[in-house]
């Protein structure tokens, strides 16, 4: 096995044993990047020179016998949202073609403080709108299981970099699914925590109260363990909480606290029959039903259960996200900072917001400027704007309810497997319709997971995982557990 195709936790053991430095764990990767992404387009910026100089204070650390933390020395992939203190960040649009970030995201900075080695940031749909990385304005990212194929978006440049192992482990975000769906499209695991968990503060915002910052990794192992780096409070964002741990003097431990043997014991999994519904690919629900009935053999009690106001989650969240793309868009003017039409027959304030935003914004931001500056408009505020809270709302209760009486719950991440490059790039609504089955969870704020489970047409196929909200651990507890089922 190549150094760059190993997992955190096997690259974290040979570092401390001295198999290799971090500084050839690096360079393996930079060369496979350098063979590779010519054909992918993961990478947007590589940073290869701080990479190195990373790398060679944790060889330095190791030689002294200093103590190491799981991160240290182990290559990173930070998607071109997130911003990583004297880089260039793009947010993949025009917009920022030159932006130098400033400072460092807390999520980076909370990498860099465990030793973790910044390999370069990767392609995104500009400013994370979209699911397949076409909607970039640095070009196309193909899918490393097949270059004609999409990644998946928004993070689909992390995902495929992963992939194709160049990376060891990526950093994605995810507004409504951009961390899971192109996991699922590129096999691997797409970790998206509850709302709040992980701090914002240097992440380029979209949707405010949508957005979370989220791991991509080769195992759930590696997932938990970024996770468990990079959460927490943050003074530097007021969204930002202590993840809420058990009670230990509560008379129910945790569930996945009671499998032993390889079987789970008293595990409750909900399947919402709304998940698997007319326009599902059947390969794809095949393949999912096959690792539900996995779940069911490791001794889980799997039940129907329903989510009534599923059907209303994909119009909700493309209103929501809307209104606050419009909101939260309009700090690029061309006068702060960012692209500007200043010197460009601009001859008065307005000439040069509006030229600059025409010029700067490619097709996919401005149609969501244009819906959500509508719905947030005098006269379509109160039907569109608050109605789709209110849908929200209830959208969120359907899962307070379901989570009463089980403990996970099981369904595809998405309704079909990688498309091809340019299928749906004319048909924004057939795209929106990628994301059907993560929305909902971004909208009520849970965690969730997204396993590759199998593939179907030789296509890798992902099974999500969603839990309660901050119950991390009880997630990753069943998804490392069939996670190792299927490897057997």
């Amino acid at each position: 096995m190549s150094l760059n195709q190993l997992t955190i936790t096997q690259a974290h053991n040979g570092l401390k044993k001295k198999e290799f430095s971090s500084v050839e764990l690096t360079e393996a990767v930079l060369s496979q990047i350098k063979e590779r992404d010519r054909q992918i387009h993961a990478y947007l910026t590589l940073t290869e020179e701080l990479a190195l100089s990373q790398a060679k204070r944790v060889d330095k650390k190791i030689a002294n016998r200093e103590e190491i933390g799981s991160l240290a020395g182990v290559p990173v992939a930070i998607k071109d949202l997130i911003l990583v203190e004297g880089v260039r960040c793009t947010a993949g649009s025009k917009i920022l073609a030159e932006y130098i970030a400033p400072y460092d995201a807390t999520a980076v900075k909370k990498l860099r403080q465990a030793g973790a080695i910044i390999i370069g940031k990767t392609n995104l749909d500009e400013f994370g709108m979209g699911s397949s990385t076409e909607n970039s304005a640095y070009g196309i990212t193909r899918n490393p299981h097949d270059l004609e194929r999409v990644p998946g978006g928004s993070s689909g440049g992390s995902a495929a970099a992963l992939a194709a192992d160049e990376c060891i482990y990526a950093l994605g975000t995810d507004t409504g699914g951009s961390i899971r769906q192109p996991a699922s499209f590129c096999g691997v695991v797409g970790f998206k925590p509850t709302y709040g968990a992980v701090s914002r503060f240097g992440l380029i915002a979209m949707a405010s109260s949508l957005d979370q910052i989220g791991p991509i990794t080769k195992t759930v192992d590696d997932a938990r363990t970024v996770f468990n780096v990079i959460k927490g409070k943050d003074q530097m964002d007021s969204t930002s909480v202590e993840s809420k741990i058990q009670n230990p003097k509560s008379p129910a431990p945790e569930p996945l606290a009671r499998y032993g043997a390889g079987k789970i014991q008293n595990l409750r999994i909900g399947v919402p029959r709304e998940y698997f519904v007319k326009g599902i690919d059947s390969k794809v629900e095949n393949v999912v039903k096959k690792a539900i009935d996995k779940a069911r053999e490791l001794g889980a009690k799997i039940e129907e259960i329903s989510l009534p106001h599923t059907e209303y989650a994909i119009a909700c969240y493309y209103i929501i996200m809307s209104s606050e793309v419009s909101a939260n868009l309009a700090r690029y003017d061309g006068i702060k900072f960012g692209y500007s039409a200043f010197s460009k027959n601009a001859h008065n304030l307005l000439d040069v917001y509006l030229k600059s935003r025409q010029e700067g914004f490619g097709d996919e931001p401005k149609r969501r400027i244009m819906l959500g500056t509508y719905a947030l408009s005098a006269g379509y505020y109160e039907a569109y704007y608050l109605r789709a809270q209110k849908v929200r709302s209830l959208i969120k209760k359907d899962f307070e309810e379901s989570f009463k009486k089980i403990d996970l719950i099981l369904t595809p991440t998405c309704p079909t497997t990688a498309f091809r490059l340019g299928e749906k790039i004319k048909d924004p609504l057939s795209m929106y319709l990628s994301d059907v089955f993560t929305v909902p969870i971004n909208l009520a704020g849970l965690p969730a997971v997204s396993v590759s489970c199998g593939k179907a047409g030789g296509l890798p196929v992902g099974l999500q995982v969603i839990g309660p909200w901050f119950k991390e651990e009880r997630i990753f507890d069943f998804a490392k557990l069939f996670e190792q089922t299927l490897n057997l």
